[in-house]
């Protein structure tokens, strides 16, 4: 017999015999839809008083056969995956409406996620005769991502309603021209990043929370596009009190729901840490794919992670994440195939149970404590030198490892992005006098640093602990300035390195204002330099020197060596 899905609980045998007979309706490729399968699906509503819908191949054949309330549909899982490029799921829906409502925002996330080639509507009237039509389909994007007015402009385009009758377009012709749109679009943009909404729910207790929560939106939305996420809305909201289930209120969420599919998004990103049944809930609330701030930097140091050292503290920190996370049936997990969120060397646990990632966490702890050993050997070589070594600090992005090549000449990665150094490196450091010091670069600080991903770095910043000085660099420039700096000495604090000489580098003086500039240049515990410029670094080298310990071999023969690299 026909399987009908959904909300089958009930049925009266003749409730079930009209559904089953929808199935023996065909549909040419030309038609939307038909009057007779119009005429079936409202006979098979007024025996159940509920929608029912079918879903149509291209062929012409009723797929599937679904039966939902009197107010919503429930479709089957027909695979969360898109399909190809430029190519929809060749299935369109066909479904009554017994209020008279328009197409609802569960048909338009239908449509759009499941890529469904078009959306239908019959509205039926008391009698549940067919009286009206509305119908929606997916639709390009213009690269602006605006409409001829300069609004938003979403993905897919609404039809109606218009009274039941009159003609309706050729479907085979429309959904051609679709695909072969989409397929133009997929060509010209060969990479395809993901969409993504940034959402803040915070509370409103105390002064300045809607500024603490724009400051911390423009880090995240850093972050984002550091991790090589599309940024195409963002929402804050401010609430007496955090819904323990859906973070922000339901209405709300229903808001962010229309405007991801306004937006075509894929993902929400929330500005804090979610709880595995929040990240779980929220999914199965939205049907997107969700992750929190803890998670998305997981994701830019895995991708970023170069060295054994650093592979294996990052995967590490992603296992003790995800522990908690396995146990559960989390749609937010379930969905990561590779992307935002779901990359890195421990990608491959998300499917193994609790006993298996334990034993890899502690596998990995043991690892790490042997690579530790190491470095601890190479430094006691290296401190049997007369080098003091000096180790460089800081907010991420503040200019640390341009600082470092701009002193050294080093050549290491420095780019405009969070995170952008992963990995210690030292380099030798020639002094004004002739003498050398030992310079390593660490990884950048941030506020709300994910907890596992701190413990496990902490043994990166043992290089810290054996500095005679510390250079903390600050961006100059940053509106967040003090907050970085706050988060910065809070940290060297866990870290126990708030004893060590430290002097404050001012970077990015450039492109601040005269006033703010001399201001930088009267602060007695600092300096003030343009990490780019190398003739802005003489005072600052002059402060390093003045703050080192004396050498007893300053004036002794010194070996050419120009580099040494932490293997």
């Amino acid at each position: 017999m026909p399987e009908i899905v959904g909300n089958t609980a009930g049925l009266s045998p003749d409730g079930r015999k009209s559904l089953e007979r929808i199935y023996r309706r065909r549909v040419p490729l030309e038609n939307i839809t038909t009057v007779e399968l119009v005429r079936s699906l409202c006979d098979a509503s007024r025996e159940t008083k509920r929608q029912v819908g079918a879903l149509v191949h291209r062929s012409g054949a009723v797929e599937w056969v679904v039966v939902g309330t009197a107010t919503g549909l429930m479709l089957p899982d027909i695979g969360r995956l898109r399909a190809a490029q430029g190519r929809f799921r060749a299935l369109r829906l066909i479904h009554t409406h017994l209020y008279g409502e328009p197409l609802t925002h569960d048909d338009l996330v239908d449509l759009t996620r499941l890529r469904l080639d078009l959306v239908c509507a019959v509205q039926v009237s008391p009698s549940f005769d067919p009286r009206a039509i509305t119908w929606a389909y997916n639709m390009p994007r213009r690269a602006e991502g605006k409409d001829a007015d300069g609004k938003a402009q979403p993905g897919y385009e609404v039809v109606g309603p218009q009274p039941y009758g009159r003609p309706l377009p050729d479907f085979g012709e429309l959904i051609a021209s679709l695909e072969a749109e989409f397929s133009k679009q997929s060509r010209v943009h060969e990479v395809h990043q993901e969409r993504a909404i940034l959402v803040h729910a915070g509370l409103k207790s105390g002064g300045g929370a809607m500024l603490r929560a724009q400051a911390s939106m423009r880090e995240l939305e850093s972050l984002a596009l550091t991790a090589g996420v599309s940024v195409v809305d963002r929402i804050v909201q401010l609430r007496d009190r955090i819904d323990p289930k859906l973070v922000m209120g339901k209405g709300k969420l229903e808001d962010v729901v229309m405007r991801a599919i306004d937006q075509d998004a894929e993902v929400l990103i929330f500005d804090q840490d979610l709880s595995p049944a929040q990240a779980s809930g929220i999914a199965a609330h939205t049907d997107l794919h969700v992750i929190d701030r803890t998670q998305l930097i997981l994701d830019i140091f895995a991708q970023r992670a170069e060295t054994r050292d650093g592979k294996l503290q990052v995967e590490l920190a992603q296992l003790k994440y995800r522990l908690p996370r396995l146990s559960q049936k989390d749609d937010s997990l379930s969905r990561l195939t590779g992307g935002i969120g779901g990359r890195g060397p421990g990608e491959t646990t998300l499917e193994i149970g609790r006993r298996r990632a334990r034993e890899r966490v502690t596998r990995l702890e043991r690892e790490l404590q042997q690579l530790a050993r190491q470095r601890v050997e190479r430094r006691r070589k290296r401190s049997k030198g007369d080098d003091p070594v000096i180790a460089i600090v800081g907010y991420t992005n503040a200019g640390k490892s341009t600082l470092l090549n701009t002193l050294t000449g080093a050549g290491v990665l420095a780019e405009d992005k969070l995170f952008a150094t992963l990995d210690t490196r030292a380099r030798r450091l020639h002094l004004p006098s002739g003498r050398f010091a030992v310079l390593t670069d660490t990884v950048g600080f941030i506020r709300n640093m994910p907890k596992d991903l701190f413990a496990a770095f902490r043994a990166t910043f043992e290089e810290a602990a054996d500095a005679d000085l510390l250079v903390e660099v600050v961006d100059a420039s940053s509106p967040e300035l003090d907050e970085h700096t706050e988060t910065t000495a809070d940290l060297l604090r866990q870290l126990q390195l708030d004893a060590i000489p430290r002097l404050v580098v001012s970077n990015k003086v450039d492109l601040l204002s005269e006033d703010e500039r001399r201001a930088v240049e009267q602060n007695p515990r600092g300096v003030g330099i343009c990490a780019r410029n190398k003739s802005s670094t003489t005072a600052l080298l002059q402060r390093i020197e003045q703050m080192l310990p004396p050498s007893a071999s300053l004036f002794e023969p010194i070996s050419a060596v120009d580099a040494v690299q932490e293997a």
